[in-house]
């Protein structure tokens, strides 16, 4: 016999208010202890310094965690220029400095290099994997780390409140985006040095800052056994993704993992109606009397599930 697994089933989202000082796996752990979850993960690490919004999926909400990473995110923060730390925010240590503090002018002259598809070397502190280590584990080891640009997308940079020492800004952009390197970039573009302080999660697509909790509100609704009501729709983060309603037997075979295929013209005309491009290619969310079904994938007359989603018997 399988081993059982430990926890309950739980399924959806928890749009997390993380607080400063709490790393995302030790948010993810308090989330999986108050629902006694099963299976948890989350949508897009937060640095401990970092607020906000942070993603957090329990049971079949996992299977959409790559879905939510594709989102735009919206973050505020600060830069604090004349100082360089090795970490790029204020936990590190100084390792160079600079008295030059640049105008209002100066920094907005420059900020249209930073927006649309460009290069960006991340952090060496950071979680990306180094043959198979951890940079910061690397980096606090003392050891040399050499990470390579990639390319990423900033949809818009504003400066949204301006001092000589520590400007605000707004940077709405797309995934794997390290604010930490753009204020190092953007330092080095002004001719002086910086690091990142007061960053804030607003918004991963359509989880926000407005409907985010904190992790003491969830212990009050814990406390009074109405945890549940903080709980979000796994189809939450899938808002942009069409939908395709299904009959009982189209459900039960992808359900089966079994693909289905509409070639009648009622049929067709019902990939047309949800909006789904099917003669060019496209997901979509299957969804029975209004429960997801499977993401599937749509090629022609053809529909074959991507990932099954286990929300109804």
């Amino acid at each position: 016999m399988g081993r059982s697994k430990k926890g309950r089933i739980v399924n959806g989202w928890i749009n997390l208010d993380k607080p400063q000082g709490l790393g995302s796996t030790q948010a993810v752990g308090k989330v999986r202890r108050l629902f006694d979850a099963q299976k948890v993960g989350h949508g897009g690490t937060l640095d401990p310094l970092a607020t906000g919004v942070l993603p957090i999926a329990l049971g079949e909400a996992t299977k959409t965690i790559p879905y939510c990473q594709d989102h735009i995110k919206i973050y505020t923060f600060s830069a604090c220029w004349g100082e360089e730390r090795d970490t790029d925010d204020a936990e590190g240590s100084i390792i160079a400095t600079s008295p030059v503090r640049p105008s209002r002018a100066q920094i907005e002259a420059i900020l249209p290099r930073f927006t649309g598809e460009i290069s960006q070397i991340p952090p060496r502190f950071s979680a990306i994997k180094v043959e198979g280590e951890r940079a910061y584990d690397l980096a606090r080891d003392g050891e040399e780390v050499i990470l390579d640009p990639r390319p990423v997308y900033i949809e818009s940079l504003e400066l949204t409140d301006f001092t000589d020492k520590n400007p605000y800004f707004r940077a709405v952009c797309g995934k794997g985006t390290y604010m930490r390197s753009l204020v190092r970039d953007m330092a080095k573009a002004l001719g002086t040095v910086g690091h990142i302080r007061n960053l804030r999660r607003e918004a991963v697509g359509p989880l926000t800052q407005k409907n985010a909790i904190s992790l003491e509100k969830l212990e009050e609704l814990a406390d009074s056994a109405r945890l549940e009501e903080a709980l979000l729709p796994v189809e939450t983060v899938l808002a942009d993704i069409p939908a395709l309603a299904l009959n009982a037997q189209e459900a039960a075979r992808l359900k089966n993992g079994q693909p289905l295929t509409f070639v009648a013209r009622p049929d067709l005309e019902r990939l047309n109606k949800a909006g789904i491009d099917w003669q060019a290619g496209d997901t979509a969310l299957a969804v029975l009397h209004g429960t997801p079904v499977a993401l599937v994938a749509v090629e022609g007359p053809h529909i074959h599930p991507v990932r099954v989603l286990n929300l109804w018997n």
